[in-house]
């Protein structure tokens, strides 16, 4: 996993138990799934408008926000980058119609 997830893993995990009044991550932990949630929807409606604007250095600035705030999710629920990164090395190999078509929908 790159160093960089695992740094911001480990301070994710560490702003859970922060103040909330001393930390943007504390502060969003403390207001609960559901404000995470709706900020995950916000980043990624944002990256999908920097993608279709084609300015690549929106589509990174957004795409970081994305994956930040997916973190904070991640953390959230107990797991962390490295089970995403398990799973995309499980799928790797796979077709993605094989994948798809592997789940029980």
């Amino acid at each position: 996993m790159s160093d960089t997830l695992t740094k911001l893993a480990a301070v994710l995990e560490e702003r859970k138990q922060a103040d909330p009044d001393s930390s943007y991550v504390a502060k969003l932990y403390s207001k609960g799934l559901d404000a995470i949630l709706k900020k995950i929807g916000e980043e990624a409606t944002e990256t999908v408008m920097a993608a279709k604007d084609g300015e690549k250095d929106k589509i990174i600035y957004e795409m970081a926000d994305l994956w930040f705030h997916s973190m904070v999710l991640l953390s959230q629920q107990g797991l962390s980058p490295q089970d995403v990164l398990d799973e995309l090395e499980r799928r790797f190999g796979l077709s993605g119609l094989e994948e798809k078509a592997s789940r029980s929908d």
